[in-house]
């Protein structure tokens, strides 16, 4: 089985055609516009952000300095064992401890943390970590920890987007991005772009601008119904915390990167793709494997490159529209980008349901045999797990609610921002238009994805 094979469900044995789901989609997307419409008629989400405090004591233990450190401990932990696994573990991608952590545990099941329970990366990451316990060292020998350069906010999220862009170009762009030694350099590298960064302009503002995990799983918490407030935690709606506008640059082109990467990846395994890149292998036969590992990476860098932009320009194209119908002065961009973070959601869970129910089971033998070398440690290397958990039926059915949920999740978070920005409701609902547009787009050509893959 291999690590990157999703385990997408096929959907040619559903008891009605696929078609109906497409069509059953775009209806449920255009009754929800009706109906915001018709009953949200006053900004809700920013007037709930603050939630209701959770009990002092709760809130207390949860976010107690004991419990911060027994968690950054972990990670640091994890961190030095991923690394030392991938380069000294064995070089076989589904015996190494690594690869099973890093694109499973890590990569899909962070994002659910951080939807269902807030930002847990900030307890959790390793780099913040380090970055913690170097500052805590330096202050308790009298001196400063100070960063070497004051973070102006002329890059925005550039940085992180091009570092997220990184992570995502090896899963999905690379021959073998699962090889150990390969995924030992990458976490090497990226734990340097974030220890660096957090060196030259401190860990909070590369936190919030640079280190991409950092930035996406930040907007992916504001989806959950938990949220720190005033040292405190609280509880509140969901989504409550996507009101209102984003103006840090380069928020849009990041977006796009989380979203236009698992379209990537649905797309990159349907037979049209599939067939380009067998045809670039067949014309360089007879070349070098290097030269066309490096053909077909590029290619895929280019295809990786083109649905981020797609989805960019369609976003553009949609707050454009909408501008041109209201005759607004204002750009709206920064206004409607934030609608797009449920669809992200819902297209990482559409796409990685299975790979996580699924894979995900077997970090619980290589746990005990994290190198490969016959170890078990924790007596669970025999471990066998049931890899008929879900039936195809059942993911395509997960599918397409992530799907719908997401994007009407999307819709109405597009309806409060826009009722808050226009007095005149007429005119708020008027620049919907082209956003249900763009939902409906981005809702069917996630499920043709999906059922093509």
């Amino acid at each position: 089985m291999n690590i990157l094979a999703h385990g997408i469900g096929g959907v040619r044995d559903l008891p009605v055609p696929e078609s109906f789901f497409f069509t059953t989609a775009a209806i449920v997307l255009i009754v929800s516009f009706v109906l915001l419409g018709m009953l949200w008629k006053r900004p809700l989400l920013e007037a709930h952000a603050d939630g209701r405090r959770l009990p002092a004591v709760l809130s207390a233990v949860l976010l107690s300095t004991a419990l911060r450190i027994v968690l950054q401990v972990v990670s640091v932990a994890l961190l030095f064992l991923t690394l030392a696994t991938a380069l000294f573990g064995i070089a076989t991608e589904l015996l190494n401890f690594a690869p099973t952590f890093v694109y499973v545990i890590f990569w899909l099941g962070v994002p659910l943390l951080s939807i269902l329970f807030g930002n847990v990366w900030r307890a959790l990451s390793p780099w913040r970590a380090l970055a913690d316990a170097t500052v805590w060292v330096l202050e308790r020998g009298g001196r400063e920890a100070r960063p070497v350069l004051e973070w102006s906010g002329r890059w925005g999220r550039y940085p992180a987007a091009a570092a997220l862009f990184a992570f995502v170009a090896l899963e999905l762009a690379n021959p073998r991005p699962a090889y150990p030694r390969t995924l030992a350099i990458a976490t090497a590298l990226y734990s340097y772009w974030a220890l660096a960064g957090m060196a030259v302009y401190g860990r909070d503002a590369w936190t919030r601008c640079g280190e991409g995990f950092a930035v996406a799983f930040e907007l992916l918490s504001r989806i959950a119904p938990f949220a720190v407030r005033d040292g405190t935690v609280v509880v509140r709606w969901p989504c409550t915390g996507l009101g209102g506008d984003e103006r840090i640059r380069g928020t849009l082109v990041f977006v796009a990167v989380m979203l236009g990467s698992t379209s990537f990846d649905g797309f990159s395994r349907t037979i049209t793709w599939s067939n380009l890149i067998a045809d670039i292998r067949a014309d360089l036969a007879g070349s070098a494997q290097r030269t066309v590992d490096l053909a077909t990476t590029l290619v895929n860098v280019a295809g990786l490159t083109a649905f981020v932009v797609t989805v960019t320009l369609t976003y553009l194209g949609a707050v454009w529209a909408a501008r041109a119908l209201t005759r607004s002065r204002r750009s709206l961009v920064p206004d409607f980008v934030l609608p797009l973070v449920p669809i992200a959601a819902a297209y990482m869970v559409a796409h990685y349901f299975s790979l996580l129910v699924i894979q995900g089971q077997f970090i619980i033998p290589l746990a005990s045999d994290p190198f490969g070398r016959g170890w078990d440690l924790f007596g669970t290397v025999g471990w066998a797990p049931n890899v008929t958990i879900v039936t195809p039926e059942t993911i395509w059915y997960v599918q397409v609610g992530a799907l719908v949920v997401g994007h009407v999740a999307g819709l109405a978070i597009a309806h409060d921002r826009a009722v808050a920005i226009f007095e005149d409701r007429r005119t708020a609902l008027r620049s919907q238009y082209p956003m249900l547009a763009l939902m409906v787009l981005y809702t069917v050509g996630g499920l043709w994805l999906l059922s093509r893959g």
